[in-house]
């Protein structure tokens, strides 16, 4: 079970993602997680937002390159351990990750994570025979729901 994550161009330069932050501000789109990437020239910024299909259309309106890529998002006991458990079932199961970052909720004792992997519904159902449920696109609202 997939969710989708918005991979944004930006020049790396001072000013740009406050440019970019600013366009979703300005269009109501609230940001769920983010990732910056960089090398010299450029960064790639990875968003997960409340709607992937508007932000999108929105950046490409403004001019910025972007992509959709299917990603998961994970929900895990924050506690020692538990990290490793999800790894090995992936590992397991044949599955690279090929990047990884966290998210905040108002929700304790759980922590979030997004995870880029080589077959996302390969690694979902490896995560569901190891008791862990990938989150849906609808999960993530209801986590931010006041």
């Amino acid at each position: 079970m997939a969710i989708n994550q918005i991979s944004v161009f930006l020049e790396n330069k001072p000013g740009q993602l406050a440019e970019f932050t600013r366009l979703l501000e300005q269009n109501q789109i609230d940001m769920r997680a983010l990732s910056i990437a960089e090398t010299q020239d450029f960064g790639i910024l990875r968003l997960i937002v409340d709607d992937p299909y508007d932000t999108v259309n929105v950046a490409k309106d403004a001019g910025y390159i972007c992509a959709v890529t299917p990603v998961l998002a994970i929900e895990i006991p924050d506690k020692p351990g538990s990290l490793v458990k999800m790894l090995s079932a992936l590992g397991e199961a044949g599955i690279n990750v090929e990047y990884t970052y966290a998210f905040l909720t108002r929700k304790k004792d759980v922590a979030y994570m997004i995870f880029r992997v080589n077959d996302p519904d390969k690694a979902s159902e490896a995560l569901v025979r190891s008791g862990v449920r990938p989150l849906a696109q609808d999960d993530l609202a209801a986590l931010f729901a006041g």
